[in-house]
């Protein structure tokens, strides 16, 4: 296993969101409670395979997936209240958003996902989900939604942009609604911005793709409520981004429309990300 595929296990702590930051993962490192493949950690500076099987003892995980992670930060971060939502978990996977909307009050949940048999089976049996697998949204009508209207939907695609996504969701939401979706750089930017890792590392990038991404949405409609970064990383320990928008919402939710003031927020959020995953390496 070359450097290239490891990573210190402090940091690793951090990106799946066992710690919100690397001084609490030393901590727990040096409490003993670390064990990587079943082998316990002594040091925050060793480095582990990034695909190793990492175990903090006596933690709990509240979702069937880490992608609750995710949306739990955004409903916090934003003031988002779930109760009597109707939500479309675009790119459901595992389910992670699904049961982070449920367990905080969502009334029905349409987990949409071009793959198949990846839901948890938890959620298969839940009266309150409607699964529709292999299914790719683009195509998705509201005559496909066999259920509630939904008013909600959050998104955690890969391999594909959001300016695909954004245009056909518009159609699908009962107004006034509200959005939070994943902002992925190494899906947004150009080939030639993306290392040959997969890994995008340049925060120049990072600021680039935001800014393109939440100028097409403002285009569209879609008024920006808060923009964060994304408690956990994606594959390979890419920083990720969640936007939350409103559509057909009141207007003075909104953060500032015009470019300079989206420039500054960017410049922002993308400067606590940084901070926050520095550990990352950049060689």
């Amino acid at each position: 296993m070359n450097e290239m595929e490891k990573e210190r296990i402090d940091v690793l702590l951090v990106e799946q969101g066992l710690y919100d930051s690397r001084e609490k993962a030393k901590a727990a490192i040096m409490a003993g409670l670390v064990f990587a493949a079943e082998e316990r950690i002594e040091k925050p500076g060793m480095k582990v395979p990034r695909d190793v099987e990492i175990r903090v003892k006596g933690a709990v995980h509240p979702y069937v997936g880490r992608g609750g992670l995710k949306l739990k930060k955004a409903l916090t971060s934003f003031a988002i209240e779930m109760d009597d939502v109707v939500m479309l978990d675009i790119g459901s996977s595992t389910g992670g958003f699904t049961d982070c909307a449920l367990q905080h009050g969502a009334k029905h949940v349409y987990a949409i996902d071009v793959g198949y048999n990846q839901l948890d089976w938890s959620l298969r049996n839940d009266e309150r989900v409607t699964v529709m697998e292999r299914t790719n949204f683009r195509y998705v009508t509201p005559q496909n939604l066999q259920g509630p209207v939904p008013n909600f939907a959050s998104i955690d695609v890969s391999f594909i942009s959001l300016r695909i996504i954004l245009p056909p969701l518009i159609a699908l939401l009962d107004k006034p609604a509200h959005v939070v979706a994943l902002i992925k750089p190494q899906f947004e930017a150009g080939r030639d911005k993306v290392g040959k890792s997969g890994v995008v590392r340049d925060s120049a990038v990072h600021r680039d793709v935001l800014m393109t991404v939440l100028n097409f949405a403002q285009e569209l409609g879609f008024r920006l409520q808060g923009l964060t970064f994304s408690p956990i990383t994606g594959g390979e320990g890419n920083i990720e981004f969640l936007a939350h928008w409103g559509l057909d919402t009141n207007d003075e939710a909104s953060l500032p429309k015009d470019s300079q003031n989206f420039k500054d927020l960017v410049e922002g959020v993308v400067k606590d990300a940084t901070y926050t995953f520095k550990g990352n390496s950049s060689k």
